[in-house]
């Protein structure tokens, strides 16, 4: 493996600030997970107690995803559970996962007017309320007196002061962020990382990319896929009557889309609460028999060698093309993890090449963007298994890497994704 493409990060230039709508963004530490809440209620005549608001589901949602939770998986159930219109629900998603993903920007911008010690609680409605300040743009008068109200009392004149000076440096014109990392809401190795494999224009692009809010893709049979992971699963290239293996295939998107093909699609995981959503998947799909949940470890298959004829390892990976839909992974993802998922993905692929009957063909895909979890693996496997040629890669809007393909978030819409595939010899 020949680690990062650089003996080390180029020297970071200054950030020039800009306009804070243009700029995007969010956490600090993550607690260990404490029992969950139960749910909001909903918000009826005959409910008694406080009024549920946009601004009180994300406050929840915040407070959970500090105790620990995912906001992709917590969020939705408040949502369900809060009575909220379909116009309050969007905007209590866009408050949630805004001020999860600019958290370190939020974090500075209070910093600059906090000038004691604060609790958890009190930080919580200050980053909420300067979200909406400085990207949400929602007028002052409502930010702050609606944060204010869900202040702890004896904190109401303090987070007024705060976010009032928030509001008077969001109209004062761009805010002289002292860093692009700060900036751009990012941890320091992240930047750096991209920085590094894509240099410096293209990885500030990135990222940059990766603070919207992500698309929302729709297949023909009514499920939500991202076009990079249709387009991976495209160039598998299944055909009817063959055998696929999807080594890693919860909950099971890729899986599903093979299985229109014709071709029988085992969709295996290691998990078994993985492997039944890849279950209700096949049922809502009507996909039964044409794809088969199996619980399977990738490190250790129960297959016969050679029999299938195509395997797809979409691997465990650092999820670095995905930011834009899991905001709270730039959190809890570190540097380390990279080196640890490299080793994880190499284990992965000597397992599953020797699945593949001659003449079939393997791919491996991952929703990265670094160098060590793609081209890295190709050049081993040119080197340490000459029995596999590389096939034609996907062509425009990916970009050449290697032997493979690289697809970058901002080149199409579309999540971060790097695919190679080769047929055994």
């Amino acid at each position: 493996m020949s680690g990062d493409r650089s003996s080390g990060s180029s020297p970071r230039r200054p950030f020039q600030g800009k306009p804070a709508d243009q700029v995007r963004r969010g956490p600090r530490d993550v607690k260990p997970v404490r029992p969950q809440r139960a749910p909001l209620p909903p918000r009826t005549a005959n409910t008694a107690g406080p009024r549920v608001t946009s601004r009180t589901v994300a406050l929840e949602a915040l407070r959970r995803v500090d105790d620990g939770a995912y906001v992709n998986l917590v969020l939705p159930k408040l949502l369900t559970a809060s009575g909220l219109d379909s116009r309050d629900k969007a905007l209590a998603t866009e408050l949630t996962y805004g001020t999860v993903r600019r958290r370190r920007a939020v974090d500075w911008l209070v910093n600059r007017h906090a000038d004691r010690d604060l609790d958890i609680e009190v930080r919580r409605i200050l980053h909420l309320g300067t979200y909406q300040l400085a990207f949400a743009r929602i007028p002052a008068h409502a930010a702050v007196s609606e944060m204010v109200d869900l202040a702890p009392g004896k904190a109401r004149g303090f987070c007024n002061a705060v976010l009032r000076r928030v509001a008077e440096d969001v109209a004062a014109g761009p805010i002289p962020w002292p860093d692009m990392a700060t900036a751009l809401s990012y941890p320091d190795w992240i930047v750096d990382r991209l920085t590094a494999d894509l240099g410096a224009e293209v990885a500030e692009d990135t990222l940059v990319h990766l603070d919207e809010a992500p698309v929302v893709n729709e297949r023909a049979d009514g499920y939500n896929q991202d076009l990079a992971s249709q387009w991976v699963a495209a160039h598998v290239g299944a055909q009817r009557g063959e055998r696929v293996l999807d080594v890693c295939a919860a909950p099971g998107g890729k899986s599903t889309y093979l299985g229109k093909s014709g071709a029988t699609i085992i969709a295996a995981d290691v998990r078994p609460h993985r492997v039944e959503l890849i279950a209700q998947n096949v049922r809502k799909l009507v996909l039964i028999g044409a794809v088969i949940p199996v619980l399977a470890d990738g490190l250790q298959p129960p297959f016969a060698p050679g029999s299938f004829d195509r395997v797809l390892l979409d691997a465990p990976c650092s999820g670095l093309g995905v930011l834009h839909r899991r905001p709270d992974a730039r959190w809890r993802i570190t540097a380390d993890d990279i080196d640890d998922l490299v080793l994880l993905q190499r284990k992965l692929i000597e397992a599953s090449i020797p699945l593949v009957r001659p003449g079939g063909v393997f791919i491996f895909s991952a929703c990265t963007l670094t160098l060590a979890e793609s081209l890295d693996h190709d050049e081993w496997l040119a080197r340490d298994h000459p029995e596999l040629e590389a096939t034609t890669p996907p062509g425009d809007p990916w970009e050449p890497l290697g032997r493979g393909a690289r697809l970058l978030p901002q080149t199409a819409g579309t999540d971060g994704m790097v695919v190679f595939s080769y047929r055994v010899g």
